[in-house]
């Protein structure tokens, strides 16, 4: 039964772990993908009119600040809503549809700035949807009770040699230790010391300069 245990705790820890990296993955991939639509807008926006380019800049500049200081905090706590869109993008969206196109190539601006800041909505509910999902506890439950089986069933084969069973049972307990270390450490994308962070969002940052 020893090894049968061992393969069914290793695939527990695998079921487990796989959805962790998905998770942190997607949270990743969202983060990119929000910033690179508004790095976009903000290129885009030099083809407006010099006043509603500056306005543009600033909401942008506007909608990082807040992410960054309101936004990531929540998620890290799972506290994150849905329910209210941000102020700066919609804000933003508003300011483009209603900008009268001069030419056909403002027009196709224009065009191109709603997708990217439609995309960085899309991005931002992505990766708020991911903050909020972990590994539930019926999976660690289940890994728990399978951890302490195999080392029952440990200390049973090894009964004749208490000094064999000890270190086994020490070593298959320091790899449990491990394996849920690291699980639990990625589990939450936006919590934690290695946690996601907001980097990519800063670098594509309007200059205040640029925003007037």
């Amino acid at each position: 039964m020893l090894p049968v245990l061992g393969i069914l705790f290793g695939l527990f820890v695998a079921f487990t772990a796989a959805q962790v990296w998905s998770d942190s993955d997607r949270a990743t991939a969202a983060v990119s993908r929000e910033a690179s639509s508004l790095r976009a807008v903000i290129l885009l926006a030099g083809g407006l009119p010099p006043e509603q380019e500056a306005r543009l800049r600033g909401l942008v500049r506007d909608y990082v600040e807040e992410t960054v200081a309101l936004e990531w905090p929540m998620m890290a706590r799972q506290a994150a809503s849905l329910k209210a869109a941000p102020p700066a993008l919609t804000a933003a969206l508003r300011l483009v549809v209603s900008t009268p196109a001069q030419n056909p190539g403002q027009q196709t601006t224009q065009h191109e700035i709603i997708t990217n800041l439609n995309s960085a909505l899309d991005a931002r509910r992505q990766r708020i949807i991911v903050s909020q999902t972990e590994v539930d506890s019926i999976k660690w439950w289940c890994l728990y009770l399978q951890a302490i089986c195999e080392l029952l069933v440990i200390a049973l084969v090894h009964c004749d040699n208490r000094l064999g069973s000890a270190i086994a049972m020490g070593l298959f307990a320091t790899g449990v230790a491990t394996s849920v270390l690291l699980i639990a450490a990625h589990d939450r994308p936006f919590t934690g010391q290695i946690s996601i962070a907001p980097t990519p969002l800063l670098q594509i940052i309007p200059d205040k300069e640029a925003s007037r």
